[in-house]
C-alpha cells in the first residue's frame, strides 16, 4: 500500500471541521440505497406517530398551531425532538458497521457483527434524553406565556438541549464499531465528546443545525409548490403535506447526521487517542486492524 494516509477513501488523520462535515456524506455514499432506504421507512413511521399530534394542535400548513391549541403544540415538539433523536441513533449504529472500511479500504476487517440490543437501548436513550431537554421549556412555559411562550421555550431549550444532544451521539456507533455494550457506550461517548473543549459537541450541534435550515428550506418550498397548485380544503389535507414534505428531507438528513456521528468517533479517536497512528502501524505490519479498531476498556 503505498499511501498510508488515505488507504479508503477518507483521509487517515484529524480532520478539520468541513471536512468531518464532508466526510459523513462520504461514508453514506458507501452504502446509499440501504441507509436512506432505512431513513426513508423510519421518517414514514415518525410521521404516523406525529400525525394524530398535529391533528391535536391544529397545525396548519404555516407550521403553527390554532389559537388556544399551545400545550398541544408542545407535546408535538417533544415527541418530534424525541423521535428525531432515536432515529439518528438507530441509523448511526447501522452505518457504523461501514465506517472501518471508509478508513482503511480493502485492509478494513469484515464488518462488525450488529448489537441489536445495545443500539437499541442507546437509541432509547438518546430519545429519553432529547424529550426531557424538551419537556420542561415547553410544557412549563408555553401555555401559561401564550404567544410569548414560543420565545422563552426557544431560549430554553437553546440552553438546555446541545450538551446532552452533543454528549452520547457517539454511543451507538461505539458500540457497534467498539463491540461495547449499552452503558459502555454511552460512557465512551460521553468521554471523548467532552474532549478538547467539546468539540465534538460543538460539530454535532452545526451539523444538526445545518441540516435544520435546509430541512425547513426544502419544507418551505415545498409548501409553496404545494400551494400553487391547489388550495387545501382542510387542515388534514395541511397536515398530509406537512408530513410527506417531512419524510422527503428527513429520508436524506437523518442518514446524514447519523454517519457524522461515527465520523466523530473515528475522528476523534484520531485526534485525542492517535489511533490513526496505530492504524498505520498496523497496516505497514500487515496484520489485522480489528482489534486496533476495537479501543481498550
Amino acid at each position: 500500500m503505498s499511501d498510508l494516509t488515505r488507504p479508503g477513501a477518507l483521509p487517515l488523520r484529524p480532520l478539520t471541521t468541513g471536512e468531518l462535515l464532508d466526510a459523513a456524506v462520504v461514508l453514506l455514499r458507501a452504502r446509499p440505497f440501504r441507509l436512506i432506504g432505512v431513513g426513508g421507512v423510519l421518517a414514514v413511521i415518525e410521521q404516523a406517530l406525529l400525525f394524530p399530534l398535529r391533528r391535536l394542535a391544529d397545525q396548519d400548513i404555516s407550521l403553527f398551531p390554532a389559537t388556544g391549541r399551545l400545550s398541544e403544540f408542545g407535546w408535538l415538539l417533544l415527541a418530534g425532538f424525541g423521535t428525531e433523536a432515536l432515529i439518528i441513533a438507530i441509523i448511526g449504529g447501522i452505518a457504523a458497521a461501514d465506517g472501518g472500511r471508509a478508513l482503511l479500504g480493502a485492509a478494513a476487517p469484515p464488518r462488525p457483527a450488529p448489537r441489536p440490543v445495545s443500539v437499541g437501548v442507546i437509541a432509547v436513550t438518546a430519545m429519553l434524553v432529547a424529550a426531557a431537554a424538551t419537556a420542561l421549556p415547553f410544557l412549563v412555559v408555553l401555555e401559561p406565556l401564550q404567544d410569548g411562550g414560543f420565545v422563552a421555550a426557544g431560549l430554553l431549550v437553546a440552553v438546555l438541549w446541545p450538551l446532552p444532544y452533543g454528549l452520547i451521539g457517539m454511543a451507538a456507533p461505539a458500540a457497534v464499531i467498539e463491540q461495547r455494550g449499552p452503558g459502555s457506550a454511552l460512557l465512551r461517548s460521553i468521554r471523548l465528546a467532552s474532549r478538547d473543549t467539546l468539540r465534538a459537541v460543538w460539530i454535532r450541534l452545526l451539523g444538526w443545525l445545518s441540516w435544520m435550515l435546509i430541512r425547513l428550506a426544502l419544507i418551505l418550498a415545498t409548501i409553496a409548490l404545494v400551494e400553487l397548485i391547489f388550495t387545501s380544503p382542510s387542515a388534514t389535507v395541511d397536515n398530509l403535506v406537512l408530513a410527506g414534505a417531512a419524510v422527503l428531507v428527513n429520508a436524506v438528513a437523518y442518514p446524514v447526521l447519523g454517519c457524522l456521528d461515527v465520523m466523530l468517533l473515528l475522528e476523534g479517536r484520531m485526534r485525542t487517542e492517535g489511533l490513526d497512528i496505530m492504524l498505520r502501524r498496523t497496516l505497514t505490519r500487515g496484520v489485522a486492524t480489528e482489534a486496533t479498531l476495537r479501543a481498550p476498556r
